[in-house]
């Protein structure tokens, strides 16, 4: 039980501050990649004002929900991953309080 202990406080902590400065790192980028999006989008919606392009909407949509679905099956790896638990949780901890900060 006496080296169990060390290892899984050391797990707490390094998750916990590992996460701490990964929610705080990817609220800030965040926020600077949605309004590149938005500028991206509404330059895109004066073009086709315009008529300098024409975007179709349509297929634009089914792209992007083709990509999200890709996505989601990306997390079955959690599964394999039990052994984690304790910096899992610190770490998600530590995230949740820095994209707060953030």
């Amino acid at each position: 039980m006496s080296e169990v202990l060390p290892s899984i406080v050391y797990q707490l902590g390094l998750g916990g501050i590992g996460g701490l400065i990964v929610g705080y790192a990817l609220k800030k980028l965040s926020k600077l990649i949605l309004v590149l999006v938005g500028l991206f989008i509404a330059f895109l919606i004066y073009l086709g004002v315009e008529g300098v392009i024409s975007v179709n909407y349509s297929a634009l949509l089914e792209a992007i929900s083709n990509f999200l679905g890709l996505a989601s099956g990306a997390f079955s790896w959690f599964v394999n991953a039990i052994s984690l638990i304790p910096f899992a949780a610190s770490f998600t901890a530590g995230f949740l309080i820095g994209f707060k900060l953030g």
